[in-house]
């Protein structure tokens, strides 16, 4: 059910019942030379529209804009201060418990914003107000990843050129896929990423001058399919497992005698 082209009175109805609600969190960012800066916005809102015609959850406008200073060097990339996004996704969810949802799930196809979304949950679980988790999609069929792609990437990799050649295909840049693969960075392994046990790197470009990792010469729309199919499929049972979890249950522990 999405929440934003309901009226008032048809949502006094459908939200009676409702304790649980989904939030598609991505970013504008740059992706490379072929795909948009609204890859993980178009990932995380189409898994999650895919996830709640199925199940009937609330589904909430998204969140595009969040912790993304880490791509600040390429033209275009938007970001907000980390604590700036975990206050603002904070209130969104005090805003759903006001309606009487108590659940949220974040549906999130962004890593930089992943600590956040932990701690943002972690707070509302703390008084008790809601339980919300952060579900990455990749995450969620990490093996199917592996077995499509041999240099995947953890950004503007083969994984998410795929994704986006599923769901919006008009938006990828195929002609530029030789571009992003030659002048990023295939293999991390290759990449100067630590120095004596310590992370030496801050930011996408000091690993990477286009800002993209892994092959993605190695995607195709098929490959997408499957993908999106896998994780709608963990993404529907992740909801239906939520919603049936009574809320006690999910609260914390007490004081140890």
């Amino acid at each position: 059910m999405e929440l934003a082209t309901r009226t008032w009175p048809e949502l006094r109805e459908a939200l009676a019942d409702a304790s649980l609600a989904v939030v598609p969190t991505g970013s504008t960012e740059q992706h490379g030379p072929h795909l948009p800066l609204a890859t993980d916005a178009l990932i995380a809102e189409s898994l999650a529209e895919a996830a709640t015609e199925r199940t009937g959850a609330v589904l909430t406008p998204p969140v595009r804009i969040a912790v993304s200073e880490h791509h600040r060097q390429f033209h275009g990339t938007m970001w907000v201060e980390p604590d700036v996004f975990r206050d603002y996704v904070e209130s969104v969810v005090r805003n759903l418990g006001y309606h009487g949802i108590d659940r949220v799930l974040f549906v999130n196809a962004h890593g930089g914003n992943v600590q956040h979304l932990r701690e943002v949950g972690r707070r509302l679980r703390r008084d008790e107000t809601a339980y919300a988790i952060e579900w990455m999609w990749d995450e969620s069929i990490p093996d199917l990843v592996d077995e499509l792609f041999e240099h995947n990437g953890p950004h503007g990799g083969p994984k998410e050129t795929a994704m986006i050649m599923h769901v919006a295909r008009e938006l990828v840049r195929e002609d530029r896929l030789d571009e992003a693969r030659d002048g990023g960075l295939v293999d991390l392994a290759d990449g100067n990423l630590r120095q004596f046990g310590a992370r030496t790197f801050y930011e996408s470009i000091d690993n990477s001058e286009n800002g993209v990792f892994g092959d993605q010469t190695d995607a195709t729309p098929e490959k997408g399919a499957e993908l999106f199919a896998a994780a709608t499929e963990q993404l529907v049972h992740l909801i239906e497992w939520l919603d049936e979890q009574p809320f006690e249950a999910l609260m914390p522990a007490p004081h140890v005698e």
